[in-house]
């Protein structure tokens, strides 16, 4: 089993939470869905997590919910733990350059943080 966290800054504001919060009950409902199965099964189809081509760390939680399409992007951390850095609702076949640069900066800060602990 591996588990799911939400990346949180400095100030303990969790981006991800507020990207949920943003969402309509029934899909935040089927984002919560997905996650669980991601944290339950050992294999997960890459249809709900994958790993993001050009990159050596990123992975992305993938939703389809009704005609929308969200994705929660991450990294793992100790090979069992994904944390999940931020969320957005994907309009494009690619995904936007700002959401990926956003993820490495959280994940070069988290990184940085645990090794000062």
């Amino acid at each position: 089993m591996r588990a799911v966290e939400f990346y949180r800054n400095l100030s303990g504001d969790c981006p991800v939470e507020d990207f949920l919060d943003s969402l309509s009950d029934r899909d935040a409902q089927k984002v919560a869905w997905v996650l669980r199965l991601v944290e339950r099964f050992e294999m997960v189809p890459q249809q709900y997590l994958k790993k993001l081509a050009g990159t050596d760390e990123l992975w992305e939680v993938r939703v389809q919910a009704g005609g929308n399409s969200y994705r929660l992007l991450g990294f793992f951390f100790e090979s069992r733990l994904l944390i999940l850095t931020n969320g957005f609702s994907k309009k494009r076949q690619k995904t936007p350059l700002q959401e990926l640069e956003l993820a490495r900066k959280r994940r070069t800060e988290y990184l940085e943080r645990k090794n000062r602990t």
